[in-house]
């Protein structure tokens, strides 16, 4: 499972409304999705005299020039830091077997839906993850599922899980504030890998920011492996993910 095939798993799952080859670059534009379908970045070495034509190429889309950096684009990183380019939200990529959450959620606590419900548009609303995210899910193409939690009677969590190429990802892994720490997370994770199995994957995926500790334990816990990183870096003040 190698960070190259994320990446692309990454974008099949969540992906912007269009991209472009401008040079040396390819440039996402994002409709206002989040950073991932925004960011430019670099499909062969690329030197300082081409950077204007990222961000042009952003500015003209509306965007605020942004770029991701892989782990190991040395370079890039050094030439965009060079240019006053801040990093701004590192992010950890994790990757399991399915059989790692093999372990089935309680009964009747999760359930796979296609649309998503109302209340769980509002969960992600009030997590942030509004009408701009949910037409990114829309646009994806494979397989794909929402996972809706509760705790008892009450909504707890929601999730949007999509397949490419044998691996599902996980994005979008909401909880609400009164079922935090009461395991809706992992029980979601759990009812994700049940679909994903049964829709013919072998391996499960998930994105967080380095500074979402609870994230990141629980993708932790359930056996899933820290596999790659990467960054964004903007000239201006980090926003949400």
């Amino acid at each position: 499972m190698t960070p190259d095939h994320l990446e692309t798993v990454a974008q099949a799952t969540w992906p912007p409304a269009a991209m472009q080859s401008v040079g040396p670059w390819t440039i996402r534009d994002g409709q206002g999705g989040g950073k991932r379908v925004s960011a430019a970045t670099a499909r062969q070495p690329v030197t300082a005299d081409k950077l204007p034509l990222a961000e042009e190429a952003m500015q003209a889309l509306g965007q605020t020039p942004l770029f991701m950096v892989h782990q190991g684009d040395d370079a890039l990183d050094a030439l965009l830091d060079d240019a006053g380019y801040q990093v701004i939200d590192p992010v950890n990529i994790y990757a399991a077997p399915l059989a790692n959450l093999s372990t089935p959620p309680p009964h009747a606590t999760t359930f796979t839906i296609w649309e998503p419900l109302a209340i769980q548009l509002d969960m992600w609303a009030a997590g942030g993850i509004g009408p701009e995210r949910i037409n990114v899910m829309n646009r994806v193409k494979g397989p794909k599922t929402s996972v809706f939690a509760r705790d008892g009677q009450r909504p707890a969590a929601a999730a949007f899980d999509a397949i490419h190429d044998g691996t599902a990802m996980v994005h979008a892994l909401e909880v609400t504030p009164p079922c935090r720490r009461r395991g809706m997370g992992r029980h979601v994770m759990q009812k994700a890998a049940i679909w994903a199995q049964d829709h013919g994957a072998s391996h499960i995926a998930a994105l967080c920011t380095q500074a979402n500790t609870g994230a990141n334990a629980l993708y932790a816990s359930l056996g899933m492996a820290l596999v790659g990183q990467y960054h964004y870096r903007s000239q201006h003040k980090a926003d949400k993910t």
